[in-house]
């Protein structure tokens, strides 16, 4: 099924009510919203990421969905530290303990009991907070694989829909997106796959090709390019912009490296040490007044005696650097 990038835009915009009033926290820079996956604060408590946001001045959030059921009053998962579990074992993950493991199964029983309780009021309340910190809360991040069931899609899109956001992005496979198109036409709700660099997996969303065929299973399947991941794929993310802009739900920025025949896989790098043209797509953001945000996702290494909410500074002065 096709549709025009003119079509697309307005589905992306009728999703959601007109913005009541301007947001408190301001990161827009000639005309391009930089906003924040919330992944990029690690291990933070999903309470303090709001506050973090506001201190760092952003204005705008892509919500992981394991941190809005935190704010909806989610059972947590336990987080064992790192080097417990079973002694012994050496390199790689620590094995769980039989405690962690039965810790663990029951957490996950707990959280899927939850899960089948909740209803669209549960998550109100969380775009509520976000609302209150004047911070626009315009996309979800729901990862899901094949192995989801339908009531686990339902799941996905009712949080969506509770939450008023103008898209769904997920990491993903291209077998899952042709399973979800049905669910997002059935919601009018846009899904979108976000890319990574791993060519040589025909289900990854890594190439031009890969995307070209998730979005021709519905009108309501997006992009949400990763400019880094694209970078270390090999490709130019700033041509693919300007070619499908108009699928575009919003775009991640990392730098990374491009890809070196026989090399290593490159890795994600502090801004200004990679090749990904993040300076390039602002500005073309901005000239052609792109409707949908540029979101930080620090995934880089945090250099010791930093921290996270430091170098997500370093990020959002990197872009007003940029767009100046």
């Amino acid at each position: 099924m096709s549709i025009s990038r003119r079509d697309f835009g307005k589905l992306a915009l009728s999703a959601v009510p007109l913005a009541r009033g301007l947001a408190a926290v301001n990161s827009k820079f000639k005309g391009v919203q930089i906003g924040a996956i919330t992944y990029s604060f690690g291990p933070m408590p999903a309470a303090e990421i709001i506050p973090a946001m506001v201190t760092i001045g952003l204005g705008e959030v892509e919500l992981m969905s394991n941190h809005c059921e935190a704010l909806a009053g989610a059972p947590q998962l336990p987080a064992f530290p790192r080097g417990s579990g079973a002694p012994g074992q050496k390199g790689g993950r620590p094995q769980l303990t039989p405690e962690q493991q039965a810790a663990m199964r029951q957490a996950q029983a707990d959280l899927k009991k939850w899960r089948t309780s909740v209803t669209a009021a549960t998550f109100k309340p969380v775009k509520k907070q976000f609302n209150d910190a004047g911070i626009e809360l315009r996309i979800l991040c729901f990862n899901q694989r094949i192995n989801a069931t339908d009531d686990e899609i339902e799941y996905a899109f009712l949080m969506a829909k509770a939450l008023e956001v103008k898209a769904i992005s997920s990491s993903s496979t291209v077998s899952f997106a042709k399973r979800v198109a049905p669910f997002a036409e059935k919601h009018k709700m846009i899904w979108a796959g976000h890319g990574h660099d791993n060519i040589n997996d025909p289900e990854e969303f890594s190439t031009p090709k890969s995307f070209e065929t998730i979005m021709s299973y519905s009108k309501y399947i997006g992009v949400n390019l990763d400019i880094g991941h694209f970078t270390a794929a090999g490709f130019d993310p700033v041509e693919y912009i300007k070619q499908i802009h108009g699928r575009i739900t919003n775009i991640h920025l990392k730098d990374r490296k491009k890809p070196v025949a026989g090399g290593p896989r490159p890795a994600n790098l502090p801004w200004g040490q990679g090749e990904t043209p993040i300076k390039e797509v602002l500005l073309l953001l901005a000239k052609e007044k792109y409707n949908f945000p540029a979101n930080i996702e620090l995934e880089y290494p945090v250099p010791e005696g930093s921290d996270r909410v430091a170098e997500m500074k370093k990020c959002l002065q990197y872009c007003k650097d940029a767009l100046a």
